[in-house]
């Protein structure tokens, strides 16, 4: 898992591949949950969930990925 040099990023440090990458695993994780909880509030769920990661320096694809679908198991409330 590649961690960024940083412990904590905020946001707006964010590099454009960086940005690219969450969008990019977002897609690829909704792909990969169960139909019925492919809704807009399970997905914000889900993308909250990849910026949390990213804001702790986790930015390997896969590992994000991961961290998503295990958050898209469960619909949102």
């Amino acid at each position: 898992m590649r961690k960024s040099q940083s412990p904590k990023l905020s946001p707006s440090q964010f590099e454009p591949e960086l940005v690219w990458t969450m969008r990019s695993v977002l897609d690829s994780a909704v792909d990969q949950i169960d139909a019925a909880n492919r809704t807009p509030a399970t997905k914000a769920k889900m993308a909250e969930r990849i910026l949390r990661a990213a804001s702790d320096g986790i930015t390997d694809p896969m590992t994000l990925t991961a961290i998503a679908v295990e958050d898209g198991m469960q619909p949102a409330d």
